[in-house]
């Protein structure tokens, strides 16, 4: 898809989302929030897999650490969401920026491998740190502030926040920087002998996917009143990672067609079934053999055949 394109595509889909409240149902609004957020999430991730070609499988991570510092920074300190909120995310950036030292200086599997161990302490930490997250019960209670105690203004603010961080990716994306994440993408090798510091730059798009990632973890607690040690198990890395290939890793809209689709088929099929995981495994399978790129390749196919006729 073209720039042109996708902002219209975007344009439509804030209309669409200014909509949602008026629509009088509160399981919808509260269903468009959660999407929100998960789309968010995924997006957060592209910045690693589609713009500079790392895949990581730890990415809950800090959207569990986004998550757990505002429960803890709102609950246990009392502190205004004007400061609890930053400081969550400035917190899982400082973890972002110890840990992406060390995994940028390894390449493809190992790297992947390596966020995935991350991960998962994360989430032995959660489960086994109870006087602070919660152990397996999670940390729940959270006291918003009052302006957000309707679903209403938690829908309106969840909105302003992710058209805000989108935003921001957009800008980063079609910056300078985006450009120089792209140029190691495309060939790591040619790009350090243009004189680019690939170690730095890959570290500061990591930094930068966990801090949005830490963003929707932020909102998601708020919106559950509360956060849960599966935030930062590996199957839910796996589902942002899932997200993204549906989408299509080289567009920007691709993560959030991508992570809509896919949450919305969890909550349908968990309806009917018990095994969503199946059904995503399946849906994996799919996406590598007969989507490589995404859905947005798959419209981009059907395009290109309809004007041809």
């Amino acid at each position: 898809m073209t720039n042109r394109s996708q902002l219209a595509f975007l344009a439509l889909l804030f209309l669409i989302l200014l909509a949602v409240p008026f629509m009088g149902s509160r399981y919808l609004t509260e269903l468009t929030v959660q999407v929100m957020i998960f789309s968010l999430l995924a997006l957060s991730l592209n910045i690693l897999v589609g713009h500079i070609g790392l895949v990581s499988f730890g990415h809950a991570a800090f959207f569990a650490i986004g998550g757990y510092a505002t429960a803890f920074f709102l609950s246990r300190w009392q502190l205004p969401l004007g400061i609890a909120m930053p400081m969550a995310v400035l917190l899982a950036s400082i973890f972002a920026l110890m840990i992406g030292a060390l995994c940028v200086r390894l390449k493809a599997i190992y790297f992947a491998m390596l966020t995935l161990a991350f991960s998962m302490l994360v989430w032995g930490i959660i489960i086994k740190w109870k006087p602070v997250t919660g152990g397996d019960d999670g940390f729940v209670g959270i006291a918003l502030p009052q302006f957000l105690s309707s679903p209403q203004n938690f829908y309106w603010f969840t909105l302003a926040v992710v058209s805000i961080s989108t935003a921001l990716m957009w800008v980063l994306s079609k910056s300078t920087m985006g450009q120089i994440f792209v140029a190691i993408r495309e060939n790591e090798t040619r790009a350090n002998f243009l004189g680019v510091n690939v170690r730095q730059m890959q570290l500061i798009g990591f930094v930068l996917a966990a801090l949005f990632a830490a963003v929707a973890g932020s909102l998601m607690s708020m919106y559950l009143r509360g956060m849960y040690p599966q935030s930062a198990f590996w199957t839910q890395s796996g589902h942002i990672v899932i997200s993204v290939l549906l989408g299509g890793v080289h567009s920007f809209v691709g993560p959030i067609l991508g992570a809509s689709l896919l949450y919305l088929l969890e909550v349908t099929i968990h309806q009917y079934t018990q095994y969503w995981p199946l059904v995503m495994g399946l849906i994996l399978i799919i996406v590598v053999l007969v989507l490589p790129e995404g859905l947005i390749g798959l419209f981009r196919k059907l395009y290109t055949s309809v004007r041809r006729e």
